[in-house]
């Protein structure tokens, strides 16, 4: 049914133990910062309403103080998110390598330091690690209707509902290509990621139908076991959100949401992530990139050839070049 190992996965979700804490602390501390920002702005929109000549009253001010706050919050994670995939999810991904091809890694604190510095050969500064990921997120959506657009030329009469069934399971199971591309470029220790990604995302799409395979199977746990956490954090959420001022019953929903999407990427993304590289590494061993699919990528994705072109312009690597051996 897949080809990744649930037990080796898990003992090397283990080994980083001192990165999954790490994600629980920055993802929980979002979550809380949420939880504050929601409640303050409820409090202070509670109060104002008291001395408003508003209709509404205390209850509406109430609400959109939630609003306010709320969105306070998500601009300040939008707006440090490069960082956190510097420090966090880079990280995690180059310590995870290590151990899936059977290297040693610190244990401890010591991780992180090694961690750190692994990323920084590849990537010395973040917005070049932000700029790649952005470009590779971009082809993924051009990969995307290649792996999966082929149904809607078949003739069968209202098929365009199942299409779009079909696109949108594909289009979340490729969720975490770009990782997967990230910890190709740290495994083959490149030091011209946009090549190396490049690379990459051909590799992946001329594997395309053993990686969507595993991936969709590796979807299908992670967003069951996420609906499984919202379901268990509404009553807690609930409670929370009670004790605020104002009418924000409703909310409950959302802090749910807040409080699974947490876990989700605290702890259930990272399994999804190694198991994923580690079929990924299988599949492509011994494997150059294909012209023809370096070719199909280029005519239909703008951010693929802008991948080329940095390539060119920073490095001055040629487009065509084999891949390095891993540990080079």
């Amino acid at each position: 049914m897949w080809d990744f190992d649930i037990g080796r996965t898990l003992a090397i979700m283990g080994r980083t133990w001192p990165f999954i804490v790490l994600r629980m602390l920055v993802y929980f501390g979002i979550t809380v910062a949420y939880i504050f920002a929601t409640g303050t702005g409820a409090g202070v929109g509670y109060g104002v309403g008291h001395v408003s000549t508003d209709p509404g009253g205390p209850g509406t001010f109430a609400l959109w103080g939630g609003i306010v706050g709320f969105g306070l919050v998500s601009a300040i994670v939008y707006w440090i998110r490069e960082y956190i995939l510097y420090i966090v999810k880079a990280g995690h991904i180059a310590v995870m390598v290590h151990l899936i091809d059977g290297r040693d890694v610190p244990d401890g604190k010591n991780q992180i330091a090694y961690a750190r510095q692994e990323v920084t050969a590849r990537f010395a500064e973040a917005n070049v690690l932000f700029v790649l990921d952005q470009l590779v997120k971009g082809v993924i959506r051009v990969l995307t209707g290649l792996l999966g657009g082929i149904a809607g030329f078949l003739p069968i009469p209202g098929l365009d509902t199942l299409v779009r069934f079909v696109n949108t399971v594909i289009r979340i199971a490729l969720t975490y290509v770009d990782e997967i591309i990230l910890g190709y470029n740290i495994r083959i220790g490149s030091s011209t990621p946009f090549e190396t990604a490049r690379q990459g995302v051909v590799l992946y799409a001329q594997n395309g139908k053993t990686m969507l395979k595993n991936a969709i199977w590796l979807a299908l746990f992670m967003w069951l076991l996420t609906f499984a956490v919202f379901l268990v954090m509404l009553a807690p959420a609930g409670a929370i959100l009670y004790a605020m001022p104002g009418q924000l019953a409703g909310w409950a929903f959302v802090l749910a949401i807040v409080f699974a999407w947490a876990v989700k990427a605290a702890l259930i993304e990272p399994f999804a992530i190694a198991a994923l590289m580690s079929v990924y590494f299988r599949a492509i061993e011994g494997q150059t990139p294909n012209r023809e699919w370096d070719e199909r990528l280029s005519s239909a994705s703008r951010q693929f050839r802008e991948l080329k072109e940095r390539a060119l312009e920073t490095v001055g690597v040629r487009s065509g070049a084999a891949p390095a051996k891993p540990g080079g």
